[in-house]
């Protein structure tokens, strides 16, 4: 509407009514006005903030990890080897206990009797030695003088032999009773840590070979061993770094071990390698290995379950990032590279085995590279980002 149809109008109407109109007019002018605007753009979008290093470079030294199972060195059941009844008990359930130890008094007074019986034996024995050997003298005198036949002497002779037989006899029967009268002490074949007592002060026990009574028993504590098996894979690597000459062989090398208990995040106890079998595992396809573990402290006990890890290669160069800088691409390892534009390109790398708290990579990075190791998830592969590099520029 122009101005000057509103001049005409306003002829028409009254002031007031004239006034309305203006501002009528002013407002559908500035509504038309607006609407011819351009639309305003939206902000340009900033780049994401990442924090990115360098791979550290030092050298490292393989692992292989492996479960096992600890097991005593020396282990004993403590038999009874005479029949009689316990008079006491004389150690401390689960103590330590030194070699020689008394452990158990059967009563003793049958066993001591029987010494006794063989004492005067032996005495016997020996006093009919001594007459044999006399009269064996004088019939050798009168054999001088044709007094006595020859055949007496032999017979002399003979009398003397018996005589010394009987008193090794007699001597053995005395020793055996001397053996039994010893054995109603038991006492501790080994050192170790004892069981509980399963026989109890008035009870009877067995002594003979074939059902001698269990009456407790004592494994030895330091060191100790620690079992695992290894997977076949595992010991043909071990097998070519050996003929490479670039790990020695653990059947003629104590190679270090390093053993985490359970709930442990570093090694606790050092050891060395002791013990690898001659054969695989037909039903796992695995190799049983020993490894001897140190335990002064007594901390560890048969059963105990362990991480196990051996030497697994020579020290080496080698490139570490955090594990948080690696992600996953269905079954790939990548990291993201921030390039020299700043865009971001996603690199595979084959991964090692972890040491000090990173993450060794085998493959796919170079030392110079720059890696997103904080802000992965605002990364987009081929999109710029703003890095900034981590405090000392290693991660």
């Amino acid at each position: 509407m122009s101005l000057q149809v509103v001049s005409g109008i306003s002829r028409c109407f009254s002031p007031i009514q004239n006034r309305l109109l203006l501002a009528i007019f002013s407002v559908s002018v500035a509504s038309v006005l607006s609407s011819c605007e351009k639309p305003s753009q939206p902000a340009a979008a900033t780049a994401p903030p990442v924090t990115v290093a360098q791979p550290a470079k030092r050298t490292v030294t393989d692992w292989d990890e492996f479960t096992g199972r600890f097991d005593a060195i020396e282990q004993v059941q403590v038999r009874a080897r005479v029949t009689g009844f316990v008079t006491s008990v004389e150690f401390k359930d689960g103590a330590i206990v030194k070699t020689g130890d008394l452990l158990y008094v059967i009563d003793p007074r049958q066993y001591e009797a029987v010494a006794e019986q063989a004492r005067g034996q032996l005495a016997d024995a020996k006093a009919r030695v001594e007459l044999a050997q006399r009269e064996l003298e004088r019939a050798q005198q009168l054999i001088k003088t044709q007094a006595v036949a020859e055949t007496i002497v032999d017979q002399r002779r003979q009398q003397l032999q018996s005589a010394e037989a009987a008193v090794l006899q007699a001597e053995g029967a005395l020793q055996r009773a001397d053996l039994d009268v010893e054995f109603t002490k038991v006492k501790a074949p080994i050192d170790g840590r004892i069981s509980r007592h399963l026989v109890s002060v008035g009870n009877l026990v067995q002594g003979s070979e074939s059902g001698a009574t269990l009456l407790t028993s004592i494994v030895s504590v330091n060191p100790i061993y620690v079992y695992f098996d290894m997977d076949e894979s595992i010991y043909l690597k071990n097998s070519r770094l050996w003929f490479e000459g670039r790990r020695p062989s653990s059947r003629d090398t104590a190679n270090p071990v390093h053993v985490m208990l359970s709930g442990e995040t570093k090694p606790s106890h050092e050891g060395a390698m002791d013990f690898l079998d001659n054969r695989l595992d037909v039903g796992t396809g695995t190799l049983r290995g020993r490894a001897l573990v140190n335990n002064q402290d007594q901390s560890i006990l048969p059963g105990q379950f362990a991480r196990v890890r051996v030497l697994g290669s020579a020290p080496y160069e080698a490139l570490l990032l955090p594990d948080t800088a690696i992600a996953t691409d269905q079954s790939r390892k990548i990291v993201f590279v921030v390039k020299a534009d700043d865009t971001v390109e996603a690199r595979p790398v084959v991964l090692g085995s972890l040491d000090g708290g990173l993450r060794v990579v085998r493959e796919g990075l170079k030392p110079d590279d720059r890696v997103v190791v904080e802000g992965l998830q605002r990364v987009r592969i081929g999109a710029k980002v703003a890095p900034h590099a981590a405090s000392g520029g290693k991660p």
